[in-house]
């Protein structure tokens, strides 16, 4: 145990790298148990896990708000369906690094006149960038698609990998888990990357200035600068999540990244942890099976899906949701676990 502590304490990049490679090797383990319908939903959780895990990177730790990360979704999204439709063969690697600098690129637009504002008025013009995406799309169809949208292929299993299945939907089963194992691996290097940037020097940095700018600005820490790359790199996060989530539905649409994308993303956030990875991997789940729980609710109290009540289901499922973890763990579901874990030990340790 002291050698186990010791490796982790002298080598932390490298204790990461071997716990995200342990994590990604059981996911991908996982797929092989589930239907093709769970490993659909999976892979799509997987998309959202690392939108959230951006997004609390810029909300837990530099302490700004943001209610347009549909936004930069939506311009990963149409960066990989218009690129896809004009480059066929590009690998998948290039495409999600692709849609990444575009994610990155329009959150350093809108940081540049965004960071000197704060509280409110930052909120608000964020807000603002999120409404705008929809009829900007709108209004350049033949780039856009227009309210259509753009569709592109799907990630097709290779054939190797479809060799591995017998029975009559074995390409069904192998295209979705094949989906899901591609998304499990991005989103494992995308966490390995925020897991060393909350540690490293702009990790720090970024605290310094959510806590206390003045003492930041005293320490050295340019406060513009600093609030600049938290956006960008939150905007990077959103911006390959939005590519991964168009690679997996094969099209994009002005609808789909609009406002209350922006606002389920918080609400993603808050119910799994700010701030924390696991959070945000608590969050992507939620996304995954939220329908099995309004499927759940709906057989046990005998609502009718198709009902006003039933169709608005969800989004009151979620804002019950939101408030009971506001009101009972103030810090997710990451919190709840910790306190609990606590209070396990104390007795323990007191006898």
């Amino acid at each position: 145990m002291k050698r186990l502590l010791l490796l982790r304490t002298s080598y932390p990049t490298s204790s990461r790298l071997v716990a995200t490679v342990v994590l990604a090797v059981l996911g991908v383990a996982i797929t092989f148990t589930l239907t093709a319908l769970d490993d659909s939903k999976l892979a799509g959780g997987a998309a959202i896990a690392i939108v959230i895990v951006g997004l609390s990177w810029l909300i837990g730790w530099s302490g700004q708000v943001s209610l347009g990360n549909s936004g930069f979704m939506a311009i990963g999204a149409y960066a990989t369906a218009i690129w896809a439709n004009h480059h066929t063969t590009t690998p998948i690697i290039f495409t999600l690094l692709l849609a990444t600098a575009c994610g990155a690129v329009g959150g350093l637009i809108l940081a540049l006149p965004s960071t000197r504002l704060r509280g409110p008025y930052l909120a608000g013009m964020t807000l603002a960038f999120s409404f705008a995406i929809a009829p900007l799309a709108l209004n350049f169809p033949s780039l856009t698609g227009g309210s259509g949208g753009l569709f592109l292929n799907f990630l097709s299993a290779p054939t190797w990998f479809v060799n591995l299945f017998s029975g009559s939907q074995a390409l069904i089963r192998a295209n979705a888990q094949w989906t899901a194992d591609v998304a499990i691996v991005v989103t494992a290097v995308a966490f390995f990357f925020m897991a060393n940037l909350f540690h490293s020097r702009t990790g720090r940095a970024m605290r310094l200035v959510r806590d206390n700018d003045v003492a930041a600005e005293l320490a050295g820490v340019n406060l513009q600068r600093t609030r600049t790359l938290a956006f960008a790199i939150s905007a990077a996060y959103a911006g390959l999540g939005g590519s991964l989530l168009t690679l997996l539905t094969g099209s994009v649409t002005p609808q789909t990244y609009s406002l209350p994308l922006s606002i389920l993303l918080l609400t993603l956030m808050v119910l799994g942890g700010i701030g924390t990875l696991s959070g945000a991997v608590i969050g992507g789940l939620i996304y995954s099976y939220s329908d099995n729980l309004v499927s759940l609710i709906n057989k046990t109290t005998g609502i009718s899906p198709t009902s006003t009540f039933g169709a608005n289901l969800k989004g009151i499922v979620f804002g019950v949701l939101l408030i009971l973890t506001m009101l009972l763990a103030p810090r997710g579901l990451v919190g709840m676990g910790s306190r609990l874990t606590s209070l396990v030990r104390r007795p323990a340790r007191e006898s």
